[in-house]
């Protein structure tokens, strides 16, 4: 395909461009082929290319683009595919981020793995929020740094050469044979980054980077972008919206209950790293000596999981240990059971956890739970051990206040943090925040700079969207509570041998409602074998009929906190993707929202009560 006929059907696609592609931030599991995720949606779109059927339905018929905004979707796919045609590349070896800085950091965290040197060549300035020093001491990424003006593309260096460019059009590239990865920034955009072709066995881990510590170049960046390629203009910054943000941090205040400094990143995971981060630049400085322990749950969401195992993985004197939540196990137990082997080994303690848990939806009890936080331990030589940090995920649960002075957890050490792609957003877009109490208030400055220096912050836009949806998201949370516990209480009629997980009415009096649940179906079998596999062709048999009896609302969507109908989905073929297979959970996870046909979902929930 020449230049001329890339750009014209590249200028049909955009005017006949879905309306779900600038917006959507969930995607649809029922047209989503996990094994070809990176793959199925470009090979259909080529199609619609070469066979000149390109229209809104087409292109609104086509798989799912990767997983979510943060791994990839349909624009960044087509963004990146366009630029990998004119370059006559696989579309594999161009990776968009919202990002300017991380994209860099990506080859850094590789190299830094395999004991590799890496050579930074830039021209014009580098991305202000690269922070040298900071990159150099807490990441302990080695690398040199020489501008263009300077740089011998004839020298032989052993390593990797990256060539960062801030250039007027972020999509204009000038490929040589002597650079192995060139990385074009934007302010307000982020970046692209090209991989040479002897360099693909790279393309797995930068996306990986991707996927778990930041997000894709947003979709109406990416729309900017594309633009730019069929003008071949320099792309327009977008102005940062200082009054929207100023509301989304002082909403984020009122609903958590705090005057501590809230920050705001592209993603929930952007957030958790930037989190994660801060906390080992904090313990380093402090003590600089002692083992750093992130203490998490083994079948909690598995980008957490990942994500926990990733940073120690790269960060030395960092590892991971299991907190185990679920069942037949009670968190303030195992927390206080951890927390005493750590106190041990002298060790610095950094607990991260969902309340309620995730998919079994339980709450521990947080007195008991603050008391084991707060208690006096000794390490072997007699002096006091470091003090426990508390990382709340409270996605599930964003209403409920933690961190006041006399909350739950008060008194403690504590952060907590949600993904706005939730009820913040009501699945609008991804963005997500983290505040402190007024035990952890000292440590939010060192996390926000690991946010900055990774250029996560929330999107101008996605600060526009928060601030308009973050007002009514107590009331619609209490309305899809209301939905939900009525959806609970008709299974238990109708179906009283299924086992639902839920909270209780004394939680939901406590102020704990979410409006997810998980439904552990009956089942029939000889063997232990056979029960599974009858129960988990139950959870599709039900999940298919909602979908296609209610195809306006029902989704199969991983997905919470949205403005409309119900998403059903498994844990252990979702948001469980990367946890250990003996601790994924085969059951039904439904989430139900403030607006829905309730009387339609019951009656198709009894139809397949009749069809057991």
């Amino acid at each position: 395909m020449n230049t001329t006929t890339l750009l014209e059907k590249l200028s049909t696609l955009l005017q006949n461009t879905p309306s779900d592609w600038l917006t959507l931030t969930t995607h649809r599991l029922d047209i989503y082929n996990e094994k070809k995720a990176k793959t199925d949606f470009l090979e259909q779109l080529e199609t619609l290319f070469a066979t000149n059927t390109i229209t809104a339905q087409s292109l609104k018929e086509l798989p799912t683009a990767y997983d979510y905004i943060r791994l990839g979707h349909p624009l960044s796919s087509v963004l990146e595919w366009a630029i990998a045609k004119q370059l006559q590349i696989d579309a594999s070896q161009v990776i968009s981020f919202a990002s300017q800085t991380i994209g860099i950091l990506a080859v850094l965290r590789q190299n830094a793995l395999d004991h590799k040197k890496t050579r930074i060549v830039y021209q014009g300035a580098l991305p202000q929020a690269f922070n040298v020093s900071i990159v150099r001491k807490m990441y302990a990424y080695d690398f040199e740094l020489v501008a263009a003006a300077d740089y011998d593309s004839a020298s032989h260096f052993k390593g990797s050469v990256v060539f960062v460019s801030d250039q007027e059009n972020s999509t204009h590239f000038e490929l040589g044979n002597a650079i192995d990865f060139y990385i074009n920034t934007k302010k307000d955009l982020g970046s692209i980054l090209v991989i040479s072709n002897g360099n693909a066995s790279y393309i797995p881990a930068i996306q990986h980077v991707r996927r778990r510590e930041t997000i894709a170049m947003t979709p109406i960046n990416c729309l900017v972008s594309l633009k730019s390629l069929l003008d071949d203009t320099a792309v327009r910054a977008t102005a940062r919206l200082e009054q929207h943000k100023q509301d989304v941090l002082a909403t984020i205040n009122t609903i958590s209950n705090t005057t501590a400094k809230a920050v705001v990143g592209s993603s929930g995971l952007s957030i958790q790293y930037a989190i994660m981060m801060g906390l080992v630049h904090h313990a380093k400085t402090q003590y600089p000596s002692k083992p750093i322990r992130f203490v998490v749950p083994p079948n909690c969401y598995g980008g957490t999981n990942d994500q926990a195992r990733r940073v120690a993985a790269s960060v030395a004197n960092v590892a991971v240990v299991d907190l185990a939540v679920d069942g037949d196990n009670d968190m303030v137990t195992s927390t206080k059971a951890v927390l005493d082997q750590l106190a041990q080994e002298d060790a610095i303690p950094y607990i991260i956890a969902e309340i309620p848990t995730n998919p079994r939806v339980e709450v521990p009890e947080l007195e008991a739970l603050q008391a084991a936080l707060a208690q006096t331990r000794k390490t072997p030589n007699g002096t006091v051990a470091i003090a426990p940090v508390f990382i709340l995920d409270q996605t599930f649960c964003p209403n409920v206040h933690f961190l006041g002075p006399d909350d739950f957890l008060g008194k403690v050490p504590a952060i907590a943090y949600a993904s706005g792609s939730k009820f913040p957003s009501g699945g609008k877009c991804t963005a997500g925040y983290c505040v402190a109490n007024g035990k952890a208030a000292h440590l939010m400055d060192t996390i926000d700079l690991h946010l900055s220096l990774c250029d996560n912050e929330a999107t101008p836009q996605q600060y526009e969207i928060l601030a308009a949806q973050m007002p009514s998201m107590i009331n619609r949370i209490a309305a899809a509570y209301t939905h939900t516990r009525e959806f609970v209480n008709f299974i238990e009629e109708t179906l009283p041998e299924a086992k639902i997980n839920f909270v209780s009415e004394e939680l939901a009096a406590q102020g704990f409602t979410p409006s997810v649940f998980s439904l552990d179906l009956p089942t029939l079998g000889n063997t232990p074998e056979e029960q599974e596999a009858y129960k988990r062709a139950l959870n599709l048999k039900l999940i298919t009929m909602m979908i296609k009896q209610i195809p306006e609302e029902s989704k199969y969507c991983v997905s919470y906190g949205q403005l409309k109908g119900v998403y059903w989905t498994i844990p252990a073929t979702s948001t469980q993707g990367t946890t250990k297979e003996g601790d994924k959970d085969y059951i039904i996870r439904a989430s139900f929202s403030a607006a829905l046909d309730m009387e339609k979902h019951k009656q198709v929930f009894q139809e397949f009560v009749a069809g057991l």
